[in-house]
């Protein structure tokens, strides 16, 4: 029992190292996303007269008093005003920790071909080959084979148990297994928060930004009285409808993921309880 309590603690930390710090690559990723809206989108090449501008930012170029009208897709988003860099951090957050789910979903599910794995544990268990069926886990590896493995070598060692009657033997097998479950969990779903919630936040701020830009656009058009400012007025419609668009795209891609990343575990948890309940059985049966 020492032996499994400090296995067991081995692992949690393991889950708890693995994976991204969201509050050290968030900052990183809105440095970044900063960069990119003031030396990309803000670059003078995306704009006319370019030349009168000098290197470097739009932001920090001497630019009172001239016309400053994009020429590029990328000047056009530089328009959408102080709410970009923000969107832009979004969006590459999402980037980010979908490419660290994936891969580590990617670890979870083992070296070889999952269904084939949970065919060949589930006929072994029904020849109470449990020594193979080790070392399939041990060729498998994953979070399923974690499971699985830790669940057989608990079968192994209640099977020659004497102390315990089998009503026990089985309470102990199937609370061994949920242990190992609940151990695998929190790497499988680490960072799925972050998704879920920019998910909905990207179209709050995306909306935010949308008002700020309409805002404008009415100022334009009734501080010019009769004749209302048509460039001050398209100015800000165009501001509204870049954030409106950067919002709406992230949140989207933030959803669609968490969404397929969801599944993906389900998927996993499924093969765990599947391979699990032929534990049950087979230890009900030869036991």
């Amino acid at each position: 029992m020492e032996m499994n309590v400090s296995k067991n603690d081995e692992q949690v930390i393991a889950r708890k190292s693995g994976g991204l710090n969201p509050a050290v690559i968030i900052p990183i990723i809105f440095a970044i996303g900063i960069c990119i809206y003031l030396f990309v989108l803000g670059s003078p090449g995306n704009f006319k007269d370019a030349d009168k501008l000098g290197a470097g930012s739009v932001a920090f170029s001497d630019v009172e008093g001239k016309d400053i009208h994009p020429e590029s897709f990328l000047g056009i988003i530089y328009k959408g005003g102080v709410i970009v860099p923000i969107l832009i951090t979004f969006m590459l957050t999402v980037i980010v920790f979908s490419i660290e789910r994936a891969l580590v979903l990617g670890r979870a599910a083992g070296k070889g071909n999952l269904d084939n794995f949970v065919v060949q544990v589930r006929s072994l268990l029904n020849q109470n080959k449990i020594d193979e069926a080790l070392e399939e886990c041990d060729r498998q590896q994953g979070s399923v084979g974690n499971v699985v493995k830790e669940g057989l070598t608990t079968y192994k060692a209640l099977s020659h148990d004497t102390t315990l009657n089998k009503e026990q033997k089985m309470v102990a097998l199937n609370k061994a297994i949920e242990e190992a479950t609940t151990l695998e969990m929190p790497m499988l779903e680490k960072n799925m928060m972050i998704l879920s919630t920019l998910g909905t936040v990207a179209t709050l701020v995306a909306l935010l930004g949308t008002v700020i830009g309409m805002i404008k656009a009415f100022f334009a058009l009734g501080s010019g009285g009769g004749t209302p400012d048509a460039a001050a007025l398209s100015t800000g419609i165009s501001e509204a409808l870049i954030n409106t668009a950067l919002g709406i795209g992230t949140s989207a891609i933030a959803i669609i993921l968490y969404n397929f990343f969801t599944s993906k575990i389900d998927g996993l948890t499924y093969k765990i309880d599947e391979i699990a309940m032929s534990i049950q059985q087979s230890f009900a049966e030869f036991n």
